[in-house]
């Protein structure tokens, strides 16, 4: 099992999380950063944190950069900024020991909680769901409906991440991920996760830009399917 730690300009977060982060439960951890500007990779040499710079920048090319690199069966994708709880590193884990591809922490199942859940206008919170209702009305062919396909706090099989090569860019690796595993019947579980506030800044995100590559995937998708 091992822990991939996503970066960029969250020394802030990773100052604060890092010695609290139960990592005895993995025997690998891989830190990928595009290049932080802020001190990060400064923390992760002081610490001795494995860690490589990305000459792509990208989420997308993150995630292959790791899943070239390890030698796990799985790796739990984290980002240090607080809106994701440590907590659940044990039950992402004994999930995938039970043998499933991937397993997601939904924000919107019973038990889950959302950051825009206390908003008048949760768009984005919208925005994900109806993602989510189309990525299953089209490509879910296992019956179990998945409730959080957009989600990035997740574990992920080595061997599935291979088998379905996601060639997409930035912030639509979860979902094209999500897409091919349903196409493919690969087997997916999902944990209640619950967001907290961010550390020191806000999501890099971008909703629009981040929704528009959401719709031209979709549609290559459907395309290739």
């Amino acid at each position: 099992m091992g822990l991939l730690i996503l970066t960029w300009n969250e020394i802030d977060g990773i100052t604060k999380l890092w010695p609290k982060l139960p990592k005895q439960h993995f025997n690998e951890i891989i830190a990928i950063d595009p290049g932080s500007t802020d001190g990060t990779v400064e923390y992760y040499k002081k610490h001795k944190i494995p860690y490589t710079i990305q000459k792509k920048r990208g989420r997308a090319e993150a995630f292959r950069i790791a899943f070239k690199k390890t030698k796990c069966d799985y790796l739990l994708v984290y980002s240090p900024d607080g809106n994701e709880d440590y907590k659940d590193f044990t039950k992402f884990i004994s999930e995938a020991k039970k043998g499933y591809d991937m397993v997601i922490g939904s924000r919107f199942m019973k038990g889950g909680r959302n950051e825009e859940d206390d908003a008048m206008l949760p768009l984005r919170k919208w925005a994900n769901l109806a993602f989510t209702f189309l990525a299953n009305a089209l490509f879910n062919r296992s019956g179990t409906y998945v409730t959080d396909t957009i989600n990035g706090y997740r574990m992920i099989s080595s061997e599935m991440f291979k088998k379905l090569n996601p060639d997409t860019e930035g912030y639509a690796i979860e979902y094209q991920l999500s897409i091919r595993a349903l196409k493919n019947r690969y087997s997916i579980k999902e944990i209640p996760t619950k967001e907290y506030e961010r550390i020191g800044d806000k999501s890099k995100a971008s909703s629009i830009p981040t929704g528009i590559r959401f719709v031209k995937l979709l549609i290559s998708e459907i395309v290739h399917r």
